[in-house]
């Protein structure tokens, strides 16, 4: 698999226009550590006014990293707002500089697959990018499928944030797929980034 973009955004369509809304004022309630608490006024094209609660997010990267065993590298960590331990693919939020500019998603990839797994990826292929919770949240993920993995050294590997604590584990491809399908990985990211490459598999056998 060779690397390639990910699919256009579709072009503004004109029969739209009746339903888009103008953010007329917003109030920042809180500005955490990545993300934005507000609550937005918008106008509708018929003049008429609501609220909207949004979560500003930066973006963020998620990787479907295979081994040469065709093992899919996972981590395992404690999730809070779901109380529960998950079983998820390698993924980080984009870092944003102090003068607001918004890491690039390939370049934060590469950093969040060292810093989770240890490993580097000799082939990379975007495979899709999409919203998350486009109803109330501004995060727009990108997913890519890493191969040809080798172990960074020790002595030059990125680690982990001091605030994450991860388990590495390895399943065959086809495992992962059915974890999926049993619902043991329950990860939106990571059902859609293995489905995904299981459809691109399955279109090029």
């Amino acid at each position: 698999m060779t690397a390639s973009a990910p699919a256009p955004v579709p072009a503004w369509d004109a029969a739209d226009d009746e339903l888009a809304e103008r953010v007329v004022d917003s109030r920042i309630l809180h500005r955490g550590r990545y993300l934005t608490f507000e609550v937005d006024t918008i106008e509708r094209a018929d003049g008429s006014r609501s609220e909207r609660d949004v979560v500003g997010h930066p973006g963020a990267v998620g990787i479907v990293a295979i081994d040469p065993e065709d093992r899919v590298l996972l981590v395992r960590q404690w999730r809070t707002p779901a109380r529960r331990v998950l079983l998820e693919m390698p993924a980080g939020t984009l870092d944003t500089d102090a003068s607001g500019v918004i890491e690039d998603p390939d370049l934060a990839s590469r950093r969040e697959l060292e810093e989770e797994t240890g490993f580097r990826a000799g082939t990379w292929q975007t495979l899709a990018a999409f919203w998350t919770a486009p109803g109330f949240a501004g995060e727009r993920m990108t997913l890519y499928l890493a191969t040809n993995l080798t172990p960074a050294h020790p002595d030059e590997r990125l680690g982990p944030d001091e605030d994450e604590h991860l388990r590495l584990e390895r399943l065959p491809f086809a495992d992962a797929v059915a974890a999926v399908e049993h619902g043991e990985i329950a990860d939106a990211k990571s059902i859609v980034g293995l489905l995904w490459v299981d459809r691109l598999r399955r279109a090029e056998a």
